[in-house]
């Protein structure tokens, strides 16, 4: 794999201010180093923590003897325990790896800091980085040290709020898809730093890698499609901002709660390619493959269109 690419830094400044324009239609990510982002960034201690209000809250968090997290193997199980406990937990050294990613209060409600973790949302000064109408969830995340999360995208525009400890973040671009061996929306490649990484995934010697340390304080702003992987270096505690950055409810699936089910036109394309591969199966073997191999040009010639056109808009801007 070629070395990691650094993520470009936007210093905020009297001429660079925090507003929704900052991101706008932006499609790479950026770090906002530093931010005034309230008196979370001294009071969200552990002793904190538990002795707050929400000491008591039951909370569902993934527990694991492997610091990879892998949601295709499913190497972790569920548990419903205390707030107080978990941040125990987090903060003890044990052979047990602990995560918190918020939930909604149903199965088809979003994760909301301000409705279940009010008191912590009160020391949040949430940066002004997207319009408040197009807001989607905020997501309160607790990780043990050294916990790494599955590699996979979201659909949604959203900003990583690194508050307490430090993260490693790993990105890699959408037009990797291709290149990253994905099962739905993650990669089924687990330890990126296995001796024998690229003799069982040799498409990952073409990927372009980005990566990022984040310090309390710091702003990572992760748009829709990219690949990202996140390692808490130690007892880490982060929000995230998700945001619909598209024009158009119709884009956007009503029963997603998470930020990562595919946009509806995606959807009914791969259901059209199922229904398209299905029917080409009734033909003799030979001409399946010719038809299948028809297909894959007519799309090769659509990314190449769309190449085309990325470049000439690139080389407008330069202009």
């Amino acid at each position: 794999m070629n070395a990691s690419l650094p993520v470009e830094t936007i210093n905020i400044t009297a001429t660079t201010p925090l507003s929704p324009s900052l991101l706008s239609g932006r499609r790479s990510p950026a770090l906002l180093p530093s931010l005034p982002l309230g008196p979370c960034l001294t009071t969200w201690t552990p002793d904190h923590l538990i002795a707050s209000s929400l000491s008591s809250k039951l909370v569902s968090v993934h527990s694991s003897s492997s610091p990879r997290l892998n949601f295709i193997s499913k190497n972790f199980t569920y548990e419903r325990i205390s707030f107080a406990q978990l941040v125990a937990n987090c903060c003890s050294s044990s052979n047990t790896f602990w995560y918190l990613r918020s939930l909604g209060d149903t199965s088809h409600s979003r994760s909301d800091l301000a409705t279940h973790f009010p008191s912590l949302a009160a020391e949040l000064d949430i940066p002004p980085l997207f319009s408040p109408e197009t807001f989607f969830s905020s997501v309160f995340r607790i990780s043990s040290p050294s916990l790494e999360l599955w590699t996979h995208y979201d659909t949604l525009d959203n900003v990583l709020i690194q508050v307490r400890g430090s993260k490693r973040v790993v990105l890699f671009p959408p037009r990797d898809a291709d290149k990253l061996y994905l099962v739905g929306d993650k990669t089924s490649v687990v330890d990126w730093e296995a001796d024998d990484l690229l003799e069982k995934y040799p498409k990952l010697r073409e990927v372009t890698k980005y990566e990022v340390i984040l310090q309390p304080g710091d702003v990572l702003f992760i748009p829709a499609l990219w690949f990202h992987s996140i390692t808490a270096i130690d007892f880490s505690i982060s929000v995230n901002l998700f945001w619909k950055n598209l024009d158009g409810e119709q884009f956007y699936d009503k029963k997603d709660t998470y930020g990562n089910r595919d946009l509806i036109p995606a959807q009914l394309a791969f259901k059209t390619f199922e229904k398209a591969t299905a029917q080409l199966k009734q033909l003799p073997p030979d001409y399946e493959d010719f038809y299948l191999r028809r297909m894959i040009i007519n799309i090769q010639k659509r990314l190449d269109t769309l190449k085309s056109e990325e470049d000439n808009q690139n080389s407008d801007d330069r202009e």
